[in-house]
């Protein structure tokens, strides 16, 4: 019996429009989720919102709306573009308003510092709010952040928790060291290790209430509210039953122990602006709970348009919902599958997505499918038997490296081998002088499409359906499955 698997995005926050960035990281988490469906094993698929924090604070101040109404309307966004981006009916949507995540945020906390791993003091800072995170001088360039120069570093100066992050540098260490696969590319894995082998700085995990009150409630302390980390980032396991003790106790199903021990642990998607928090501050805050690591974090480049960084406060956004409108779902699927690299930047232009369209799925797929359905309804009765299963052993291989372009790149070489079989065996001449062999060629053709129509269920699940579909009623589509785009 194969092990149960459990993959997660990170947690927007609800600050502005969901872009193309999301759409992409969820459209991969849930490629890699629909695989594992495939072969045969169980799936939890997890993502959500991050619904606290000062940006969303001020957001809602600046709207002059209370912070839940706000939070509320914009959460909505986001779950709404689970359908138009084909994300499987099943995943999991968590806010971090929920009051579920809440109970076991605090107990986190709770147990972090009963293990003694929490401490408070005075301190100041400078902060990119547009991070969440605290800065070094090291780390700004002409005074500002990198990641986000339009916006002011704020000093702050209170009293606040502190995480003892600087305890883990050789827990974590050792944790990569016993897991050489553990970050995804090798690149951000050997970015990390560098940072933590410069030395760990404690970080702050609370603000003054006063400040900003737009948080859970620190246990016992009704002064500070929880910050960012120790609260978004525990909606891993929150929303997987923890603190699992109590659910067991309580006779329920242990859903924590088969989503994070039996299956290994989370596989977790991130930006690279996101690595220190999921490689490292994460992974120092499970060993301080005494829980175990998570099992992968695989890390993507940022999505640029026209070589600029597209973020929301850059303003140069592009909204998904306007690519699935004017193109469809599946072609949005396949272009972060095969035109944007797994790791690194992207660019994304509407031309070039134009151009990807016409190339790869109306002259390509499109095109392929209706020369070989039409074939199969002029000359053969029926749909030919098709065996209950395919070897898929080379092709679901490639998905252990997450690496999605070359998961797409095998299924269109297969789309290019099969084109070159059409023209080489000429079915359409031979059936003419000899029928049973030009039937036999244009079995073998339909035989082939069935299985790259298979090939395509994690990627391109409508298509994957709709081919499927036509091949057994042994027609040719009505309308081109995908309209060349002029």
């Amino acid at each position: 019996m194969s092990k149960p698997f459990y993959i997660t995005t990170t947690l927007p926050y609800v600050n502005a429009d969901p872009h193309i960035g999301f759409a992409v990281e969820i459209i991969r988490a849930d490629i890699i989720a629909r695989y594992h469906k495939l072969a045969g094993e169980e799936v939890f698929f997890n993502t959500g919102v991050d619904e606290h924090g000062q940006k969303i604070y001020q957001k809602a101040l600046e709207r002059g709306q209370d912070p839940q109404v706000y939070v509320g309307e914009w959460s909505e966004k986001f779950r709404e573009l689970i359908k138009p981006l084909g994300i499987s009916a099943d995943v999991n949507f968590v806010r971090t308003t929920d009051p579920g995540h809440i109970k076991a945020a605090q107990e986190f906390w709770r147990v972090c510092d009963q293990n003694g791993y929490i401490y408070k003091k005075n301190y100041q800072v400078k902060y990119c709010v547009g991070c969440e995170l605290e800065k070094t001088e090291s780390e700004l360039v002409d005074g500002k952040c990198p990641l986000h120069p339009n916006l002011e570093l704020e000093l702050r100066d209170e009293e606040n928790y502190f995480f003892k992050f600087s305890e883990f540098q050789n827990k974590l260490l050792a944790l990569y060291d016993k897991n050489p696969d553990f970050v995804l590319p090798p690149e951000r894995f050997h970015e990390i290790r560098k940072f933590i082998e410069a030395g760990l700085q404690d970080f702050s995990i609370s603000r003054l209430k006063s400040k900003m009150p737009w948080g859970i409630e620190v246990p016992g302390d009704s002064e500070q509210v929880m910050y960012v980390w120790f609260d978004a980032l525990v909606n891993y396991i929150s929303v997987i039953g923890w603190p699992y003790s109590a659910e067991a106790s309580q006779g329920k199903p242990d859903t924590f122990h088969k989503w994070w021990i039996e299956s290994g642990g989370a596989v977790q998607y991130c930006g690279k602006d996101n690595l220190r928090q999921q490689t490292a501050m994460w992974q120092a805050m499970l060993m301080a709970a005494g829980l175990p690591n998570s099992q992968k974090v695989i890390v993507e480049g940022f999505i640029t348009s026209g070589g600029q960084k597209m973020s929301k406060s850059l303003g140069n956004v592009i909204n998904p919902q306007d690519i699935v409108k004017e193109y469809g779902t599946d072609a949005l699927r396949y272009f972060v599958a095969r035109e944007f690299s797994s790791f690194e930047d992207s660019d994304f232009t509407w031309e070039r997505f134009k151009e990807a369209y016409n190339a790869g799925l109306a002259n390509g797929l499109g095109n392929l499918a209706s020369r070989i359905l039409t074939l199969a309804e002029k000359y053969l009765d029926k749909c030919p038997e098709i065996p209950e299963k395919s070897d898929f052993t080379e092709y679901f291989k490639i998905y252990e490296s997450y690496d999605l372009q070359k998961v797409a790149n095998y299924v269109w070489d297969k789309i290019q081998a099969l084109d070159k079989k059409i023209q080489t065996t000429e079915p359409f001449k031979v059936v003419k002088v000899d029928e049973v062999k030009g039937k036999a060629i244009i079995e073998e053709l339909v035989l082939e499409l069935y299985t790259i129509a298979r090939m395509l269920n994690p990627l391109m699940p409508e298509t994957n359906v709709k081919l499927k579909e036509l091949i057994k009623a042994n027609k040719k589509p009505e309308t081109p499955l995908f309209l060349r785009k002029d």
